[in-house]
């Protein structure tokens, strides 16, 4: 029982660590320096999102349009510059959009009852159309050349996405765990019932949830647009998938209510190791693919059986 109580615990780090011993036995490149910051420049816009689908999912929800927020955001951004605005405001106007966008989601979800599934669904298609029409389906070239730091720029050494992604996580986890708003998070998830009967107000929590979803795709397209230096109408395209596995590897249920910060930095990693690894074995992206599709069944099929084994022992 011992054992078994620790590999649920702490399953998930050996996971991670049998992923390091294998690639960097596999592949002489894989513990260099410069391949090690490379994963952790490609999970950093991954990361990013990461810290806001927590809030969703941990609220019972679930945000599959952050892949084309993270498209428009770039175009739009894009688009905003070559006009000739000043990047710093057409940064805030990208992000505000992306708050805009978490609020529509949330009012359809909140206030119309209609399944966060079909919301989301709907706005990441919606979203992309916009993306294309913004671009005339062409990227976007021509950015401003000090806008290129924030995505391919470096500080002390460690690369300024790795960075922002760090405080999204600090800020992302000190919210959750040490404040009200993030005890309400959790209740909402829990027992959204029984959380409004206390008192919590399940509507604000909701909207605040889905909008910090909203702002941080939108950060990441922002990201992404200065790391690839222009904007390209197919930017997030399937990031959503790599975000939910990474979300629910890292032990956050996908019936809300439970689950750490501190877990997902976890999923993320496994997730760039393994994409990263499976690269340097030039595994055909087809096969990534699949690897990845049977990874989220896996997560999610151990979270339903860890949480029906706990309803069964509380209950006898």
């Amino acid at each position: 029982m011992a054992i078994r109580s620790a590999l649920i615990k702490y399953g998930i780090y050996f996971v991670l660590l049998f992923l390091i011993l294998f690639f960097s036995v596999a592949s002489d490149a894989f513990l260099s320096v410069n391949n090690l910051l490379n994963i952790l420049r490609q999970v950093s816009i991954i990361g990013i999102v990461a810290v806001g689908m927590t809030y969703v999912i941990l609220t019972a929800g679930i945000d599959l349009s952050i892949g084309s927020i993270i498209g428009v955001s770039a175009v739009l951004a894009a688009k905003l510059m070559l006009f000739g605005m000043n990047p710093f405001l057409a940064c805030i106007i990208t992000l505000i959009v992306g708050i805009i966008i978490g609020l529509m989601n949330t009012y359809f979800i909140h206030e119309i009852q209609i399944p966060p599934l079909i919301v989301t669904l709907a706005t990441l298609t919606a979203l992309r159309g916009i993306a294309y029409i913004i671009t005339g389906g062409l990227p976007v070239y021509g950015l401003p050349e000090g806008y290129s730091i924030v995505g391919q720029g470096y500080f002390l050494g460690i690369p300024v996405p790795v960075i922002v992604m760090i405080v999204c996580f600090v800020a992302g986890y000190i919210v959750l765990e040490k404040t009200r708003f993030g005890r309400y998070v959790y209740g909402v998830g829990s027992n959204e019932e029984a959380s409004r009967l206390s008192g919590v107000n399940v509507r604000k929590v909701k909207y605040i949830a889905y909008c910090l979803s909203g702002f941080l795709s939108a950060l990441a397209g922002l990201v992404l647009l200065s790391r690839v230096n222009s904007g390209q109408p197919t930017a997030g395209t399937g990031y959503e998938l790599d975000v939910i596995i990474g979300v629910v590897l890292g032990g956050v249920s996908m019936n809300g209510g439970e689950g750490r910060i501190s877990g997902v930095i976890t999923g993320i990693l496994i997730m760039g190791v393994l994409t990263n690894g499976m690269i340097l074995l030039n595994i055909s992206e087809y096969y990534q693919l699949v690897v990845k599709g049977g990874v989220l069944l896996l997560a999610v099929s151990l979270d339903y059986m860890t949480k029906k084994r706990r309803v069964k022992v509380a209950t006898t």
